[in-house]
């Protein structure tokens, strides 16, 4: 029996909690728990930015309010318009925990070997963004590791230097 694991995950980039309102649910951590503050931000999500819902071409919008605790960002999504995992789990579960975010280093490679285990990606998307004056590329996959894990989507994340 190998102890080798299907495929090698790097550290936890987030955890994602999804909401019905990012500002009213961004102000309740700060105010209780004193995360924060959060950067909030919209994204359109669509052809431009190669979106795939269930492995279709697929649009939508969302907020996501970031906070920094640790090394480690708590991510609160809020879908404006459209569908994706995090509507499936407003209308099956209401508010609360939806996915745990890992960085990867080959995030196409992951997805090829999870494949025979089952795990498909559900969601996926690219982006470009600036961090500390340098460019990077954004790729990430969500996974249908709900079916399998008690509920719990995995998501995997690549930055690619540009």
């Amino acid at each position: 029996m190998s102890t080798e694991p299907v495929v090698k995950l790097g550290p936890i980039s987030h955890i994602g909690i999804v909401v019905e309102d990012c500002e009213k649910s961004a102000a309740w951590w700060e105010r209780v728990f004193g995360v924060g503050p959060f950067s909030i931000d919209t994204y359109e999500l669509n052809a431009e930015t190669k979106f795939k819902y269930r492995g279709a071409p697929a649009e939508a919008r969302m907020k996501a309010a970031i906070a920094y605790s640790g090394k480690v960002f708590i991510e609160l999504v809020e879908v404006v318009e459209g569908e994706s995992p995090h509507t499936e789990f407003l209308r099956e579960h209401g508010e609360g925990f939806q996915h745990l975010a890992f960085l990867v280093e080959d995030i196409e490679q992951s997805v090829r070997d999870l494949e025979p285990e089952g795990l498909k990606p559900i969601l996926d998307y690219q982006f470009e963004t600036e961090q500390g004056g340098r460019k990077f590329l954004v790729q990430e996959v969500y996974l249908n590791s709900a079916e399998f894990i008690g509920g719990s989507t995995i998501q995997l994340m690549q930055f690619t230097p540009r």
